[in-house]
């Protein structure tokens, strides 16, 4: 059995480094926001099922304001993945719930991923 897996979440929030440790593949990665401008796409093997991942360029809200974002939106309203991982930074928590609850609103199963928790914990 297939399923299609989104990353989706604020740019510059280990999207693509948890992308990169589940698929071994390498999505550019850097320290500031807005390097992922286009989708990668990889895959993964768990208890039988091949997990597709998606990687998504950041995105702060469903009502696209970039090109990156409006990538993102189309992927999301058009492919339909089974399931959205909203990607959150642990430092700044408020911040992404805006984003978490358009999500939710599109009816796709959702989870979150809290990263970065080691910075939170530093503060």
């Amino acid at each position: 059995m297939k399923i299609k897996v989104a990353l989706v979440g604020h740019p510059n929030v280990g999207k693509s480094v948890i992308f990169n440790n589940l698929t071994g593949l390498n999505a550019i990665v850097s320290n500031y926001p807005g390097t992922t401008v286009e989708v990668y796409r990889g895959s993964m093997k768990w208890k039988g099922f091949t997990i597709e991942l998606v990687d998504t360029p950041g995105t702060y809200s469903m009502t696209p304001a970039t090109q990156a974002e409006r990538v993102t939106r189309k992927l999301i309203l058009e492919e339909r993945p089974d399931v959205i991982v909203h990607v959150i930074d642990a430092t700044s928590i408020r911040r992404h719930l805006y984003l978490t609850l358009e999500l939710l609103e599109v009816g796709i199963p959702l989870g979150l991923a809290v990263n970065q928790i080691d910075r939170a914990t530093a503060l």
